[in-house]
């Protein structure tokens, strides 16, 4: 019989079969331009199924193969063959069952220390009250005030911030609400999430993921960070503040934006765990609607936080907030870019042009920002569950953004 119907039969892919055949296990005859496979084929993928059965690998299958190929045994001979290679494997069996009982106890105890360590949040973040001066009311740019808050060590935890035109903000739970009905896209943020991000995620992406922030993080100069305030574009789950955070000085402002009320709750969560109290002010907000001050930020961090807001608005967001940005500033960016655009593509015609490098570099470029350093990675073909904006055909590829002005 033919490969096809030979796989079929013997509830395999023709891969396997193929995979087999390239050890050199299954031997079929060509006939034809055909792989014909007979009784002895046959024959030989049962022996290979039930040595797997019994935890031999494809390479001990394959060494018991060419003895007995080669060696030309009798039937007693092969009896004595067998007994002492399965007797050896019983032995290597009963030794690996000892090795992973200990290791599987060693596990046990790791489990029962981690039980037993208490998971204590370290410190409150809400919004400190220093800060509060830097806020503006959308509105009319008037100073916002402080009413009905509940405040823990300087820190207002839930309250308002009104104005006189009448503009009233919430801040639930340290965070400053701009819309009334924050956005939640229905996740579930907390560790399960990144574990299933991780595993339903492209490894080649994650990895391009890691090594921008590995080479933002050697290319940033800290000491820049002193005395200033940061606003990052949309935060998300703090990939970068969380890569970053060791480093930040305490007496910098990080103002981390997102629109999504769940993502700022689980960042917020996480950093509360860390013992060591940061200067970090929540924002559930979009982009165009941050109330704070004209000319109040020295540092922009835009790690994909446009390239994210360019899937629905044609506007390229970092000139819809160069009014925040002071004139002398540092921006660090990470931008989603496209090699191609397929026909089948999820990005509109209209929004193209913010995933196009030059377009990119152009606008950068006429904010009067001077490159440091930059860097484009290989393509990639592949994302993930939550990277799902490309179609197969297409490539992205990160261009990376480091400059001041």
């Amino acid at each position: 019989m033919r490969i096809g119907k030979f796989a079929e039969s013997n509830n395999l892919t023709i891969d396997t079969v193929r995979h087999y055949m390239d050890l050199g296990l299954i031997i079929p005859e060509m006939q034809g331009g055909q792989y014909y496979f007979d009784d002895r084929c046959k024959s030989d993928l049962e022996d290979i199924l039930n040595l797997k059965g019994m935890g031999f690998t494809l390479n001990e299958i394959k060494s018991i193969f060419i003895f007995r190929r080669l060696g030309n045994l009798t039937p007693y001979e092969q009896n004595q063959y067998y007994k002492t290679f399965f007797e050896s494997k019983y032995k290597s069996i009963g030794e690996e069952i000892d090795n992973l009982k200990e290791i599987r106890n060693n596990l046990k105890i790791k489990i029962q220390e981690l039980h037993n360590i208490s998971i204590e949040r370290k410190n409150k973040i809400g919004i400190d009250f220093r800060n509060l001066n830097m806020f503006k009311c959308l509105k009319c740019n008037g100073d916002l005030i402080l009413s009905k808050g509940s405040v823990d060590s300087n820190q207002v935890i839930d309250g308002k911030l009104i104005c006189n035109c009448g503009l009233e903000y919430d801040i639930d739970d340290g965070i400053l609400i701009i819309n009334h009905e924050p956005i939640d896209h229905g996740l579930k943020f907390d560790y399960k999430y990144i574990e299933e991000y991780i595993s339903l995620t492209d490894m080649e992406y994650l990895e391009n993921v890691y090594k921008n922030l590995e080479l933002m993080h050697k290319k940033i100069e800290f000491d820049n960070f002193k005395n200033k305030t940061i606003l990052e574009l949309g935060s998300g789950n703090g990939f970068f503040l969380r890569h970053i955070y060791n480093e930040l000085p305490d007496d910098s402002i990080y103002i981390a934006v997102d629109n999504d009320i769940g993502r700022h709750k689980f960042l917020k969560s996480v950093l509360e765990l860390i013992d060591s109290n940061k200067n970090i002010i929540f924002i559930c907000s979009d982009f165009t609607e941050i109330p704070i001050g004209n000319k109040s930020i020295d540092i922009i961090v835009d790690f994909s936080g446009s390239s994210n807001y360019g899937f629905s608005k044609e506007q390229f967001s970092l000139n819809e907030i160069d009014n925040y940005i002071k004139e002398s500033a540092w921006l660090i960016g990470s931008y989603i870019i496209f090699k191609n655009f397929g026909v089948n593509s999820k990005i509109d015609d209209k929004y193209r042009k913010s995933f196009i490098l030059k377009n990119v570099k152009e606008k950068i470029k006429n904010l009067n920002y001077e490159l440091i350093y930059e860097k484009v990675s290989e393509p990639l073909g592949k994302g993930g569950k939550y990277e799902n904006y490309f179609v197969k055909g297409e490539e992205v590829y990160s261009y990376l953004y480091y400059g001041k002005r």
